[in-house]
């Protein structure tokens, strides 16, 4: 008796990707070509050889000298947008036009109208767009959200985090103000996403103190204080300090410490510390640990997913919009000095 044929393997979405960012390069694009519902379909660069290069070193099939060419592929399904903030807007849009689907690094626009630009291209073109925050889709951040949710930390008063590292590069995108650099859109966009993210509601107002580099003009030193009901979130975050970051969700009963909440690192587990009582000998931890996972794999299958319409995305625009409207207050909050509304 003849045994039955396999099942096929369902086919992988095809990904464009534009630009060969050294973050795309080293970090996102990797981990997506060893997901298991996504490839690497075609690069495009303004400069065809390094598209080339760069296609060589993912195993990509098709290299494109523009941006416009790699649209105009049939083959590709999702385009992933890593290109300087000021650019996300344009590019984020024609991609849809042409009916790709889009993930597009964060901060997705420059302000809330950006965003609300990309919810039209969306609704009108009947694409999925998502903002790349991955942390939205790491085990360690749904576990924490659960420990919040079952009360076992009792009412959240405070979430407070820090992030940091230390740039002073002038070619570096991130120290040109014009193109969206700066701390607050790089690394202040994570605390504002994580704290809506576990309090689960919106900030009515913020304020912020920002110190600006005096030659780049970006926010290089940034503090703030998000009034959630009941709740305060605080962060400080800084693109000339010591690299660093940490996350403590303090509640009535107890806290939650998350070790390395954004940057995750793939090659081992991950961990977060419960502390149930606040014994100051720390006697009352318990450690969870989560298998090891590359964020930016498990970022790329759950796009998927919502692609292939199994479940809802993960970041839907209008939380990118609801972000953005936060980012937006504290940049006019470090300009005016008070406290402003979102």
């Amino acid at each position: 008796m003849s045994s039955s044929p396999a099942a096929a393997e369902p086919r992988k979405l095809r990904w464009g990707v534009l630009s060969v960012s050294k973050f795309a390069m080293t970090k996102l694009l990797p981990a997506t070509r060893k997901s298991e519902r996504n490839s690497i379909h075609a690069i495009a660069s303004r400069d065809l050889e390094r598209a080339r290069q760069a296609t060589h070193q993912l195993g990509a099939p098709k290299a494109y000298g523009s941006y416009e060419e790699l649209l105009a592929d049939p083959e590709i399904d999702v385009v992933y947008n890593p290109l300087p903030n000021h650019l996300h807007l344009e590019w984020t849009v024609k991609s849809a036009a042409a009916g790709k689907h889009v993930l597009c690094e964060k901060p997705l626009g420059m302000n809330a109208a950006e965003v609300k630009q990309m919810i039209a291209a969306r609704d009108k073109f009947g694409v999925q767009i998502m903002e790349a925050f991955m942390v939205r889709t790491h085990p360690q951040w749904l576990a924490a959200r659960e420990i919040v949710r079952s009360g076992e930390i009792g009412e959240v008063r405070a979430f407070i985090s820090g992030f940091s590292y230390f740039n002073t590069d002038p070619a570096n995108i991130r120290n040109v103000a014009d193109a969206g650099g700066g701390a607050i859109y790089d690394i202040g966009c994570y605390c504002v996403t994580t704290s809506r993210f576990i309090l689960e509601q919106e900030p009515s107002r913020v304020t912020c103190l920002i110190d600006r580099d005096p030659t780049f003009k970006t926010d290089r030193l940034a503090s703030a204080i998000l009034d959630y009901a009941g709740a305060q979130a605080i962060f400080t975050v800084s693109t000339q300090s010591v690299p660093f970051q940490r996350t403590q969700i303090i509640g009535t009963k107890g806290r939650i410490e998350m070790e390395i909440p954004v940057n995750a690192l793939p090659d081992r587990p991950q961990r977060i510390l419960v502390d149930i009582g606040g014994a100051l000998d720390r006697s009352g931890i318990r450690t969870v640990e989560f298998p090891t996972v590359d964020q930016y794999s498990v970022q790329a299958d759950e796009f998927a997913a919502a692609i292939l319409g199994e479940k809802p995305v993960a970041v839907t625009l209008e939380d990118s919009l609801a972000n953005m409207r936060v980012l937006d207050a504290l940049l006019r909050s470090g300009a005016s000095g008070r406290w402003e509304t979102p």
